[in-house]
């Protein structure tokens, strides 16, 4: 038969009959309960948890950094892999407790000392029978203990006064296959933990722990863990907020145990509805920018430095958005490699329309300095050689970045999007923010020179009205598309229906404002299109018999000849 698992319920562990054994210097009660069962069960193959014992006895007698690191190694590697077993998860905690008060109990002296391994880092602050401080002040990075030292003396063992904090790396994790969460609440802050060496301890004096946020939430509530059945469960028993602002939270509780944030969240209900209006508007959207994109491509009358930057920006948002509706059908919870995937190529063509519209502003603002001469300096320093690299290869490079520093930011629970734990939304956030910021200082400036320019320029007044007009279109897109973001992050902070309706209408029609405002409101353009509509006309009607006409021109002296030209529109800017 295998060897019974150390994670299997104290109940059904089996194992020999034990010599004696040793007195233990740890204090561990769950392994002791382990151990107890063993021995009253007397049955065999129980070896894993015998060297399990004797792995914690030997660290508790050297506790040295080494065999901090593995002896909780192999702790973790045992919890990690059978989350669901809450006896692991428990013999994990109470160890690393026990083990980083005996390690520092048998260092040098007294005052604070640190650990530090893969699975936790602590402060420990051993004390003499006098407090030369009435307070202890025990920090982990950004968290911090504290805590009265008479306490700390009061509910310690004779001889050995010593407080420990813990703040254990992704202890999330580990308790999230054993812990029951309260309906539409989430942690919000590092798993920590506090001893002093004597379990069950209440204080008199509350202590304080400040914790930090994971992300900006509302609703946050200070929690204990603690064992329930056959797993466990936060709770606020003999815990509770007393201060803190949105990026962190002070708790005073009278008892030690693992502690947490917990943040209620609020998912918007699945409206059909809304999923209506998201097709619809999707749907329609894509028709729009596709049909923009064939006039920016077939009429070549029309090229010019700013058709060239609609026109990618135009194909970045179609791609993005038939992107978009691919993401809507795929469940995370079974594309786990898919969905990552797809929400890299999001976030980087979502990023490549915003660098697009960077280059619209730097664009305008460089037309309007150089009015005077507009289709040589301003066409010059904007040639494909440079715009492409900026428009492509910027949101690449921030990819890159972000996959590299966290691969796991790329999903979430519910959506194949940027995962906001972490920060990690911010390397989508932060660079919009800075490309919204620099054009809307760029249209500013730009306003500012053709209010000057108005007074100034007589002769080419025509060319400061289609610039006028660019910048009052270009404004007007970023402000769009800009919005509809803003619209987004309210729409995360909570269940906001109205909310949810106004940002899924404007991001689903973004598409129609492209092709309404540089197609169908650009007078060249409808001119091309009257053109070619009536060339269709002609191939479907064609004249049944030809005739022959003769035409007759009178020209007076009056008269002058006017040249016409067949190759399209002029491209409005």
């Amino acid at each position: 038969m295998a060897p019974t698992p150390l994670y299997q319920k104290s109940s059904t562990i089996t194992c020999q009959a034990f010599g004696p054994k040793p007195k233990s210097t740890c204090n561990i009660p769950v392994l002791e309960e382990a151990m107890k069962a063993c021995k009253d069960l007397k049955t065999p193959n129980c070896t894993q948890l015998e060297n399990t014992r004797k792995q914690l006895e030997a660290a508790c007698t050297q506790p040295t950094k080494q065999e901090l690191q593995t002896v909780l190694g192999n702790l973790w590697t045992d919890a990690s892999k059978n989350h669901h077993q809450p006896t692991a998860t428990k013999l994990l905690l109470q160890s690393t407790e026990a083990l980083v008060v005996q390690a520092a109990l048998k260092g040098p002296g007294s005052g604070p000392q640190n650990f530090s391994t893969t699975i936790m880092n602590a402060t420990v602050e051993v004390v003499h029978d006098n407090c030369s401080q009435d307070t202890l002040v025990l920090a982990v990075g950004k968290e911090n203990l504290t805590i009265v030292c008479r306490e700390v003396l009061n509910n310690t063992k004779t001889g050995k006064h010593v407080v420990a904090f813990i703040v254990y790396e992704n202890g999330h994790q580990l308790l999230d296959g054993i812990t029951n969460l309260p309906p539409k609440e989430k942690l919000n802050s590092n798993v920590v933990g506090g001893t002093t060496g004597k379990p069950g301890v209440t204080f008199n004096v509350p202590f304080n722990i400040t914790l930090q946020h994971t992300w900006v939430g509302k609703e946050l509530r200070c929690v204990s863990w603690q064992t329930a059945g056959t797993g466990g469960q936060w709770t606020t028993t003999g815990c509770k907020r007393v201060g803190g602002d949105t990026s962190h939270s002070i708790c005073a509780c009278t008892h030690f145990s693992t502690f947490a944030i917990l943040m209620a969240i609020h998912p918007i209900k699945d409206s059909f509805a809304l999923t209506v209006v998201t097709y619809v508007g999707m749907s329609v959207s894509l028709v729009c920018l596709f049909l923009a994109i064939i006039t920016f491509l077939l009429c070549r009358s029309l090229w010019s430095v700013s058709v060239t930057l609609h026109l990618q920006l135009s194909i970045c948002l179609f791609a993005a958005q038939v992107l978009f509706l691919v993401t809507t059908a795929m469940d995370p919870a079974y594309n786990k490699l898919a969905c990552p995937i797809t929400a890299g190529f999001l976030h980087y063509l979502f990023l490549a329309c915003f660098a697009w519209m960077f280059l619209e502003g730097l664009h305008l603002f460089l037309t309007v300095r150089n009015l005077r001469v507009l289709n040589y300096t301003s066409a010059s320093r904007f040639r494909k050689r440079y715009i492409y690299p900026v428009g492509y290869g910027t949101p690449a490079i921030i990819v890159a970045i972000s996959a590299a520093v966290h691969p796991k930011g790329y999903s979430t629970q519910h959506h194949c999007w940027l995962s906001t734990d972490g920060g990690f939304i911010w390397s989508f956030i932060g660079p919009v923010c800075v490309i919204i910021l620099a054009n809307l200082i760029f249209f500013l400036t730009t306003l500012w020179t053709l209010r000057d320019k108005l007074s100034s320029l007589n002769a080419d007044v025509t060319a400061l009205k289609n610039t006028r007009l660019m910048t009052f279109k270009a404004l007007a897109h970023i402000c769009i598309l800009g919005c509809t973001w803003g619209l987004g992050l309210l729409q995360a902070q909570g269940d906001n229906i109205v909310v949810a309706f106004i940002f899924t209408i404007i991001n689903s029609l973004q598409g129609a404002f492209i092709f309404l405002v540089h197609c169908i409101l650009n007078r060249q353009v409808t001119e091309q299109y009257q053109c070619w509509f009536r060339a269709l006309a002609r191939r479907a009607h064609p004249q049944e018999m030809p005739t022959t006409e003769i035409h007759v021109t009178y020209v007076t002296e009056a008269e002058k000849p006017h040249s016409h030209s067949t190759e399209g529109c002029t491209w409005e800017k």
